[in-house]
């Protein structure tokens, strides 16, 4: 019995690297650091909020892919390249985390994959157990 399943869409980008989209161990799943990356061009757009909402979407194809939803997630991890987007990211994500928002922090970085301006990863669990 393997002690992970590894999760992967064609409704998400492709990993950029040697890593899996998402991957669930027991009851958990870690969803891997999502860039805002266009689905249809597998390009990142230029401005801040459309990098944010496609990475947003990003995350929950995968969730969702994994028989998973939002409300299930427990922590979000994301990273951008300039704290002055912060307020323009928390009204974007306030979009998709609308009721009892998981815990999370935000961490400014230098630089990130491909020229990203945000990148978002998560953990979650597939099936209610409370």
């Amino acid at each position: 019995m393997s002690l992970k399943k590894i999760i992967k869409t064609d409704l998400a980008p492709q990993a950029i690297g040697p890593y899996s989209q998402a991957t669930i161990s027991g009851n958990h799943l870690y969803v891997s650091g999502q860039l805002g990356m266009d689905l249809g061009t597998n390009e990142l757009p230029p401005d801040f909020k459309s990098q944010v909402k496609n990475a947003l979407y990003n995350v929950k194809a995968i969730v969702e892919a994994a028989e998973s939803r939002l409300d299930r997630v427990l922590k979000v991890t994301v990273y951008l390249t300039d704290m002055s987007n912060f307020p323009e990211f928390n009204d974007l994500y306030s979009e998709f985390f609308l009721a009892q928002p998981p815990a999370r922090e935000l961490v400014a970085v230098k630089e990130l994959p491909k020229g990203g301006l945000v990148e978002i990863s998560c953990i979650g669990f597939i099936h209610d157990v409370m």
